[in-house]
C-alpha cells in the first residue's frame, strides 16, 4: 500500500496519527544514550573538583571558576546551536555537538595548568550546550503528542543515570589513576555519533517548514513503513489536518520568540531556566567538595554523592508519569518547591550533623525533586514554540539557564567563606522559589496538545491582544 499523501497532509498530521511503535522506542533510545554520554561528562566535575583544587592549590573562588568554565561554554553552545538547527537542520548540529565534546574531554586530560584546563572546559561546554537543546527539540518533533511528554521526561532521566555512572567511574578511577585518566576515558563515547548518523533522520517538520517537501515526504514514507511493520498493521489512520500559522515573512527565529505571540512564554521560560540552573549547579558542582570540607574522605564523599544521586531515578520516573497525568505546569511547580525545601533542610541539618544515614536520606529527597525538575524542563520548553523557532527558543532558554549555571558555582565559592554551607544551600533554595513563582504566574499548560495546536493558540492570543482597544 502506498503511504504517499498530497502536500496538504502535513508532516505534523502524518506524524501525529502514527501509533507508538518500536520505531519510536529505537529513536528514543538512541537520542537518550547520546544525552546520557553528555551527562556523564558534565557530571564528572562534581567528583573531580576537589582533586583538581588540591593538585593546583586553588582558592575557593578559583575553584568555583574552574567549575563554572564549562557552563560559560554551554551558554555559547546552546545559543548558537538553536540558531544553527533552525537554519541548517537538527541532525547535523546534533552530530557535531557529540564530536566536539568528545574531543574537548580528551584535551582536558592533557591540561598542565589551570588556565589551559579552563579553556578546554569552555570548549567542552560548547559541545554539551549544543547537544542538550537539540536532543529535546529533535525528539519532540518525532513523537506524537500522546507520548511526547513521557518520552522527553524519560530522556532527561538519563541525566541522573549519567550522574550516577560518572560517580561509579570516579569511585574506581579517581583514587587509582587520577582525574586526567577519567577525562580521557570519557572521550571514548563520542564514537556513538556514527550510530546517530546512520539511524536518526532529519526532522520532517523542519524540512517541511524550510520548503523541502520532497525530502520530508521521503523521510515520512520511510517512517510510516517502519511503523506499519513494527506495529503489524496494513493501514494507518487518516491524517488529521494540522498546520502551524506561518511566521511573518522575513521574521528571524530570534525575533519570533520575542513576538507578542511568544513574549510571555519566553519571559517565563528564561526566568525558569536561569534560576533553576543557578540553584542546581551551584549546589551539585560543589557537593563532593563540600563533603570533603565537612571532614569526609575523598572516597567517602564520592560514594555518598553517588548514593544521593540515586534519588534522581525515581524522581524522573515520577515526573514522566505526572507530566501526562497531572500536567506540565503543576509538576514543574511542585518539583521546584520540593527542591527548595529539601535543599534548605540538607544545608541546615544533614551536613552539620554529619550522620551518614541522615546525610544520605536528606540528599536522596533533594535529588528526587531536583531531577524531577529537570525532566519537566526538557519536556515543557520545546512545546512553547513553533517549528521555525523551536530550536532557537529551546537553545536560548538553555543558554540563559547556562548563564545561571555559570554564575552558580562561582557564587558558591564566594558565599561559602562568608555564610558557610548553610548559606550556600539557602541561596539554592531561594533560586528554586523564584523559578516556581515564574511558572505559577506566567506558565501555560501544554499536556496532550499537538505542537501545531499550541502554536495556533499563541497566534490567536496575539491577535486578540492586537484587537483589544487601548483605554485612555
Amino acid at each position: 500500500m502506498s503511504t504517499a499523501f498530497p502536500l496538504r497532509a502535513t508532516a505534523a498530521a502524518r506524524l501525529e496519527r502514527l501509533p507508538f511503535s518500536r520505531y519510536h522506542r529505537t529513536l528514543f533510545i538512541i537520542v537518550a544514550i547520546a544525552f546520557f554520554f553528555d551527562s556523564v561528562d558534565l557530571a564528572t566535575m562534581t567528583f573531580v573538583l576537589g582533586s583538581i583544587k588540591n593538585e593546583f592549590h586553588l582558592s575557593t573562588a578559583t575553584t568555583g571558576l574552574v567549575a563554572s568554565a564549562s557552563f560559560f561554554g554551554m551558554v555559547l553552545g546552546a545559543a548558537v546551536a538553536g540558531l544553527l538547527a533552525d537554519r541548517f537542520g537538527r541532525r547535523p548540529v546534533f552530530q557535531w555537538s557529540m564530536v566536539l565534546w568528545g574531543l574537548a574531554s580528551y584535551l582536558c586530560s592533557t591540561a598542565q595548568s589551570v588556565d589551559v584546563l579552563i579553556l578546554y572546559r569552555v570548549l567542552l561546554g560548547v559541545g554539551m550546550g549544543m547537544e542538550f537543546p537539540i536532543a529535546q527539540t529533535l525528539l519532540s518533533e518525532f513523537v506524537p503528542a500522546a507520548s511526547r511528554g513521557r518520552l522527553i521526561a524519560l530522556m532527561d532521566g538519563f541525566w541522573p543515570l549519567g550522574f550516577i555512572t560518572s560517580g561509579v567511574v570516579s569511585y574506581f578511577v579517581l583514587p587509582n589513576f587520577g582525574w586526567r585518566s577519567e577525562f580521557a576515558l570519557l572521550a571514548i563515547p563520542a564514537v556513538f555519533v556514527l550510530i546517530v548518523r546512520r539511524v536518526v533522520p532529519e526532522s520532517p517538520r523542519w524540512l517541511e517548514h524550510r520548503g523541502r517537501h520532497e525530502e520530508a515526504d521521503r523521510i515520512l514514507a520511510g517512517i510510516e513503513a517502519k511503523v506499519m511493520r513494527s506495529a503489524n498493521v496494513s493501514q494507518l489512520p487518516a491524517p488529521v489536518m494540522l498546520a502551524e500559522p506561518a511566521a511573518a515573512k522575513g521574521t528571524g527565529a530570534l525575533r519570533e520568540i520575542w513576538s507578542l505571540a511568544y513574549r510571555r512564554r519566553t519571559i517565563m521560560v528564561w526566568t525558569l531556566w536561569f534560576f533553576a540552573l543557578l540553584g542546581f549547579y551551584g549546589l551539585t558542582s560543589w557537593l563532593g567538595a563540600l563533603m570533603q570540607q565537612a571532614g569526609f574522605a575523598v572516597t567517602k564523599s564520592v560514594l555518598y554523592t553517588v548514593l544521593i544521586s540515586l534519588g534522581g531515578v525515581p524522581g524522573f520516573i515520577c515526573a514522566a508519569w505526572l507530566v501526562e497525568r497531572w500536567g506540565r505546569k503543576p509538576t514543574c511547580i511542585a518539583s521546584l518547591a520540593g527542591s527548595a525545601v529539601m535543599a534548605y533542610v540538607y544545608g541546615q541539618t544533614a551536613l552539620h550533623v554529619q550522620t551518614p544515614g541522615l546525610l544520605i536520606c536528606a540528599g536522596l529527597a533533594m535529588q528526587f525533586f531536583m531531577f524531577s525538575m529537570w525532566a519537566v524542563l526538557y519536556t515543557y520548553t520545546p512545546e512553547l514554540y513553533g517549528t521555525g523557532a523551536r530550536a532557537t527558543g529551546s537553545g536560548f532558554a538553555s543558554a540563559v539557564g547556562r548563564v545561571g549555571s555559570l554564575i552558580g558555582p562561582y557564587v558558591v565559592g564566594v558565599v561559602l567563606p562568608v555564610f558557610g554551607q548553610g548559606g550556600v544551600f539557602s541561596l539554592g533554595a531561594m533560586c528554586f522559589v523564584v523559578a516556581a513563582a515564574a511558572v505559577w504566574i506566567l506558565g501555560i499548560e501544554t499536556r496532550g496538545m499537538a505542537l501545531e495546536t499550541l502554536m495556533s493558540e499563541a497566534v490567536e492570543a496575539d491577535a486578540r491582544s492586537a484587537l483589544t482597544p487601548v483605554r485612555e
